[in-house]
């Protein structure tokens, strides 16, 4: 099983993330005190799960579809894996990688993305 989240506001104006068999756990909004001049203060946090084993397509689906300004990503767990998805441009390391976090952490400061921010799971 593969679970992950996405933001709402992530997306590019026209972008659709609908790859095969995604299914939707829960989509909440939240206040942001961290989020950055440029982002919007309440983001929409959509939670979602998948039985496909293609954890290639699903990272390529996230990378064409998010917003390639203010360094937004998303990430999701399949297995002892971790994803991280920048706009066209993806990072899979495994679970506890210190190495493999490090480089998704400094490629998402190079593209704005705030260094609080950078605060996925293990």
């Amino acid at each position: 099983m593969i679970t992950g989240y996405v933001i709402g506001e992530s997306l590019r104006p026209g972008a659709v993330f609908e790859p095969r068999g995604l299914r939707l756990r829960k989509v909440s909004r939240v206040e942001i005190g961290g989020a950055s001049a440029a982002q919007p203060p309440v983001w929409t946090l959509v939670e979602w799960e998948t039985d496909s084993e293609d954890v290639g397509a699903l990272a390529e689906a996230l990378a064409g579809a998010l917003e390639p300004e203010l360094g937004w990503y998303a990430d999701f767990t399949a297995g002892d894996e971790r994803v991280v998805v920048f706009a066209r441009k993806v990072f899979r390391y495994r679970r506890g990688d210190g190495a493999g976090r490090a480089e998704a952490v400094a490629y998402g400061r190079s593209v704005g993305t705030p260094g609080h921010q950078l605060d996925w799971e293990e």
